[in-house]
């Protein structure tokens, strides 16, 4: 029978599982974590007395490849976001709010109603954006479009920085607008808010670990990889901490783990060498009624507030900056803005706990873009998987699932006779 290793349980490893498992191949799923979920990981945290997640992970209604891999594993309804594509925002300088409501449709009408659009824009400046959409893979964000005025600074700069997880300036133009091609170029149905509840793991992992057991497929975490060992064709035996396991010549092996430990498993491996911050608060307190799911900051320490039912969150990308701050004062600067957004108390500040990821992403420059592999190898029998992969996004949690798939369909081509 085929067999096929996904090595990596992160997104991409079970988004390549769990369709290699619904094509009939034999899979085990291995990870070094004792949990499986990579950095869409949750946890009950006993200071928050909360389930918390890593991170706030937003996804848009047009995502396929998320929607595809949630309708696959039973999870679709497990995803909460208002009706239509509405996002809040408020200046933090001025405490200027308004709310982004693209229409559903392609024709982008609502540029020419000024209570759609950003408060200070003619609709000509949004004619912007179509340069990105043909940008090439060498021009940074700053060579292709203005990056000043109001329409950068309370839309674009805080958009692209949250979606390139990089300084919005430097990061791809290209990848910049692959983003919006997916999404505000397709209309407001792509571009609806989602986010899992009540938790990551309860949307895209414990589902998708559950379809795996239903098919019949293990799942090993806590065993690490150490090598691959070589044959003229690609590898012969996977070396785990616990043991070696041979591979028969159909078997096939998907790496579906983060950069660098690619790299360390297959020399001379190019792939990207930068990485970015992604720093998230989370706060025990429910929001107040009628608050919307997410609010955009501009001028803000964070980029975006998450009212969740249970908790307030915040997430601040390419947050390197604040890596080293004093915890308890940035918790509180955080909080004063949670309260002027949410019109909360600013005392007392609930309890509240810090997620940093110091390698949370690459860096999405055109620089390291370019050193984005395929997930075809030299070798036959050998795959790669992850949002670092060359997908054509940044590094997102649709770009994972994406190089899943494509890594499945490769190995199952591959095991044929």
């Amino acid at each position: 029978m085929r067999h096929a290793h996904v090595v990596g349980a992160g997104l991409a490893g079970l988004s390549a599982a769990v369709r290699l498992a619904a094509a009939g191949v034999a899979v085990t799923l291995s990870d070094a974590a004792p949990q499986a979920g990579g950095r869409c990981r949750s946890w009950y945290d006993p200071l928050l007395g909360l389930t918390i997640d890593n991170g706030n992970h937003l996804v848009l209604s047009g995502n396929r490849a998320v929607f595809a891999y949630l309708r696959l594993i039973g999870a679709e309804d497990r995803l909460i976001g208002p009706p239509d594509a509405s996002f809040d925002w408020m200046d933090m300088t001025d405490g200027t709010r308004w709310r982004l409501r693209p229409n559903d449709g392609p024709l982008p009408w609502w540029l020419f109603a000024p209570g759609r659009r950003v408060p200070g824009t003619a609709p000509a400046a949004y004619a912007a954006l179509a340069r990105l959409l043909v940008a090439g893979p060498r021009a940074t964000v700053a060579e292709t479009i203005p990056t000043f005025g109001p329409l950068w600074e309370r839309l674009l700069e805080p958009f692209l920085v949250s979606a390139l997880n990089t300084p919005a300036r430097a990061g791809s133009a290209r990848l910049a607008g692959a983003v919006i091609r997916h999404s505000l170029a397709r209309g407001g149905q792509a571009a609806r808010p989602r986010i899992a509840h009540p938790t990551l793991a309860h949307a895209f992992v414990d589902p998708a670990l559950a379809y795996l057991e239903a098919h019949g497929a293990r799942v090993r975490l806590g065993r690490r990889l150490r090598a691959l060992v070589p044959g003229e064709r690609g590898p012969t035996a996977l070396a785990f901490a616990d043991g070696e396991e041979p591979l028969s010549p159909r078997d096939t092996v998907v790496l579906a783990l983060p950069a660098w430990a690619a790299c360390e498993l297959l020399p001379g491996l190019t792939a990207p060498t930068e990485h970015n911050a992604i720093l998230n608060a989370h706060f025990a307190c429910a929001p107040p009624p009628g608050a919307p799911l997410l609010t955009g900051l501009v001028h803000g320490t964070a980029e975006w507030v998450f009212a969740l039912p249970d908790r307030i969150s915040t997430t601040t990308s390419a947050a390197a900056r604040l890596l080293n701050e004093d915890r308890a004062a940035l918790a509180q600067t955080l909080w004063s803005e949670i309260s002027a957004v949410l019109r909360m108390p600013l005392q007392p500040m609930p309890a509240h706990r810090i997620v940093a990821e110091k390698r949370a992403t690459f860096a999405a420059t055109p620089e390291q873009d370019a050193r984005r592999p395929l997930a075809r190898t030299a070798c036959p029998n050998l795959f790669l998987a992850g949002d670092w992969t060359q997908t054509g996004l940044p590094a997102t949690i649709e770009g994972a699932l994406q190089s899943g798939v494509a890594a499945a369909r490769l190995a199952i081509a591959a095991s044929h006779p």
